[in-house]
């Protein structure tokens, strides 16, 4: 049955990811987005970096850090360590270089769907603010009808990338961290599964927000720490660093093995692994990026697009000359398949820090993925109340919920190849829905980035008003 199920999820996959759906649309929407905005994520990386620290407007609103946390506990998960693991080991060296690729044009984009989820966010009761793809595309295409159902159909690739599709995986990928210790075994999944399961169980259905809230600030933290450790087994390989390079730049640009097989290609691994790490483009960040009180839809905007280089030119490339700069060889856990990721991980790590060396990514893992699953959950909600049209009443929130743990339980205990693979064809889905509607809309985002620089230049602290840039529609905000 699973392996039926496998079968047509990879086949709708390989089609996705011709070189001219889901590649093209990452790569030349974000090519396309830098340079209408003018090399932005050079041009205005100081501006990110201030932005982050302004605080809310008003006493209930949510600030440009809290959102950048929200998003950041979503994105820097179990992608950034078995993710860029398994695009070494099927993709090669040079998947790194293409990573590294989709997250600077990616930066583009994500301020593109931020800065749109800004404009057109909707108003709480209470003042503060929600929004996302499914709202711009909504109110801002209007089209007989057509906005609304791409709406309604977004929100539903959401849910089933999130709470199916991403959190499998994180259960699947943090409970074959432990595949490295003596005490698994063939059961070992299953129970770590229930462990996941149930501690999930406890936040979503008991509440436990205080628990949820010490989870987003522990992620930064044990981002530093990973970071910090990471550079300890560079510093102590040192020697290996011009061949790094080398090899990643060298198996990126060889051309004559990437066109002989594109599917498996370093290029097709760069891309899968880097949109699953920093989500650029997917739609998914601007939900949160909706939710931050700043004077201006930009400022959240430069926010979103630090978060993507957070996430993969910092903690991507760590994990990724973590494994690189040892003398491990990423072939000997190629078994056709992402099994053994955490294997190459576990390995790469010992042989420099010896056993201290598992038992730390094993921690990290633990953070980074249970992080990840309360953030992916976080989005799931919102989207389902936005199809129904009405917020959840008690016991449908209950059923969903329950469904939820499950699939956590679920993910634990399937196959690699099938995890891997849903998560790869329901993020698919996401690009080329959202991708296409904010090339449409994004001459609405460039403009307000027009007149974010216009007001800098002028001396002034930028404050937005709709009508600027020739929207007249009825905002809950920006009048």
């Amino acid at each position: 049955m699973e392996n039926a199920i496998n079968n047509i999820v990879l086949m709708i996959s390989d089609v996705l990811y011709k070189p001219w759906i889901v590649p093209l649309l990452l790569l030349a929407g974000g090519l396309y987005f830098t340079i209408r905005t003018r090399f932005m994520q050079i041009s205005m990386f100081k501006d990110s970096i201030k932005v982050v620290s302004e605080k809310p407007k008003s006493e209930n609103g949510i600030s440009s850090f809290g959102a950048l946390m929200v998003s950041t506990a979503s994105r820097v998960g179990t992608g950034n360590i078995i993710g860029v693991a398994t695009a070494i080991i099927l993709g090669g060296a040079g998947s790194i270089f293409w990573m590294w690729l989709t997250a600077i044009f990616g930066g583009a984009s994500a301020f593109v769907e931020s800065t749109l989820a800004q404009i057109y966010k909707k108003k709480n009761s209470d003042g503060s603010s929600y929004g996302g793809p499914a709202y711009y595309m909504r109110d801002a295409i209007r089209f007989k009808g057509l906005g609304k159902a791409l709406g309604v159909f977004f929100s539903i690739i959401i849910i089933f990338t999130y709470a199916v599709g991403y959190n499998m995986l994180a259960a699947y990928n943090l409970q074959s961290t432990f595949s490295a210790f003596s005490f698994y075994n063939q059961n070992s999944p299953k129970v770590i599964g229930v462990i996941l399961a149930l501690a999930f169980g406890a936040i979503v259905i008991g509440g436990a927000k205080r628990l949820s809230d010490v989870t987003k600030i522990l992620v930064p933290v044990m981002g530093v720490i990973y970071v910090g450790v990471a550079l300890v087994v560079i510093l102590m390989n040192i020697k290996n660093v011009p061949h790094m390079f080398q090899i990643i730049f060298a198996n990126a640009f060889d051309f004559k093995a990437i066109f002989g097989g594109f599917t498996g290609s370093c290029i097709m691994f760069g891309v899968k692994r880097g949109l699953y790490s920093n989500e650029a483009g997917m739609g998914s960040a601007p939900n949160a990026a909706a939710t931050a009180d700043v004077s201006h839809p930009v400022k959240q905007g430069l926010v979103q697009m630090l978060s993507v280089f957070i996430d993969t030119l910092l903690i991507c490339s760590t994990t990724a000359f973590l494994c690189l700069i040892t003398d491990v060889d990423p072939q000997k856990y190629v078994d056709g398949d992402a099994a053994k990721a955490a294997e190459y991980v576990q390995a790469a790590i010992h042989s420099t820090l010896g056993n201290f060396g598992p038992i730390f990514i094993a921690i990290s893992m633990f953070f980074f993925a249970f992080t990840t699953l309360i953030g992916n959950y976080s989005y799931c909600e919102g989207c389902l109340a936005f199809v129904l049209k009405r917020n959840l009443k008690r016991q449908e929130a209950l059923v969903f919920r329950c469904i939820a743990i499950v699939l956590i339980y679920v993910g634990a205990v399937s196959q690699a190849d099938l995890v891997w693979n849903m998560a790869d064809m329901a993020q698919g889905f996401m690009v080329i829905t959202n991708m296409p509607v904010i090339l449409f809309l994004g001459g609405t985002a460039v403009r307000c980035l027009n007149d974010y620089r216009k007001q800098k230049h002028a001396g002034l602290d930028p404050h937005f008003i709709a009508s600027d840039i020739g929207i007249h529609d009825e905002t809950d905000f920006w009048k």
